[in-house]
Formats: structure tokens, sequence, C-alpha cells
């Protein structure tokens, strides 16, 4: 999810509540204690240079079970990190805490924020000589009627 989306989700909304997508809520008590934008320049095992730019935003939990963040809030933390980072309009990525910091793809499902899990991908497949895996047809599916026995088809 882009950042301009969340920016159009949220004065739909109530409250603002974040879901793992094994179904569970992080606590309404959460903190949002860092939005920035998060731009990483790499090389890649093809040799190929890339940069990629997100929107981060980090979440806690704190001992503090009053605290309930608003949509608005959220909305004019959004609002002055753009002013005074210059942030792009970038994806979101998610960071929360669980056996260690994790980082996760945001998605909206029409109720809650829904943190997906990333995953890793080798960018370079073609230089680094992984193989393609082979494509997989039943025989029963392909359409040989002129193939019978005897006629050297096969």
């Amino acid at each position: 999810m882009k950042l301009s989306k969340i920016k159009e989700i949220l004065p739909t909304l109530e409250n603002v509540e974040f879901q793992l997508e094994n179904g569970t809520f992080v606590p309404e008590h959460f903190h949002v204690t860092e939005v920035g934008q998060i731009n990483k320049k790499f090389i890649d095992c093809g040799g190929l240079i890339r940069n990629e730019k997100v929107v981060n935003f980090q979440l806690w939990n704190a001992d503090d079970y009053e605290h309930r963040l608003k949509p608005t809030k959220l909305l004019n933390i959004i609002k002055l990190s753009e002013e005074k980072l210059g942030m792009e309009d970038a994806e979101i990525e998610v960071e929360y805490q669980s056996d260690t910091i994790g980082k996760y793809d945001l998605d909206f499902n029409g109720k809650t924020f829904v943190l997906k899990s990333k995953t890793t991908a080798c960018l370079a497949q073609d230089a680094c000589g992984i193989p393609v895996e082979k494509q997989k047809i039943k025989l029963s599916a392909l359409n040989n009627a002129s193939c019978t026995p005897n006629s050297a088809c096969c």
C-alpha cells in the first residue's frame, strides 16, 4: 500500500487497528514511534545497482494501556513527516516487534490494516545460475488425437 492510499483510508475510520496475517491483532495501545523514508542503495547478485525507497512506520507496544491512536492523529503524524522529511508517495513498510523486528507490507481488508509477511527473493535470477522450474503438464491434457499406437508421434 502506498502512502497516498493510507491517507485516503484514515479519514473513513473510527479506530486504527493493525492485524497480522494469522489474525492476531497488534494490541490497541500500540504507538507509532517512527514515520520516515528509507532509501536503500544496493547491488544485486547479478551486479546491477538498485535503489529502493519505502515509507517506514514503526509500531511499538508500551505499558501505556490507556493509549489509543486515533486516525486523525496518525494522519497528522504522516502530514508532519511529509512536510519535514520531504517523504515521497512510496510503498509502506511496517516494522513490528515479534521474536525480532519484523518487516511487513501493508494492506487493508476494509476494517483493519493487515501486516503482510515479506519474503526475500533473488532479483537477478537470470544471472544467479538457478535453474528455471520446468512447467508441469498432464499428458492427458494434450490434444493429440492423431497420436495413436504405431503412428511414430511419440
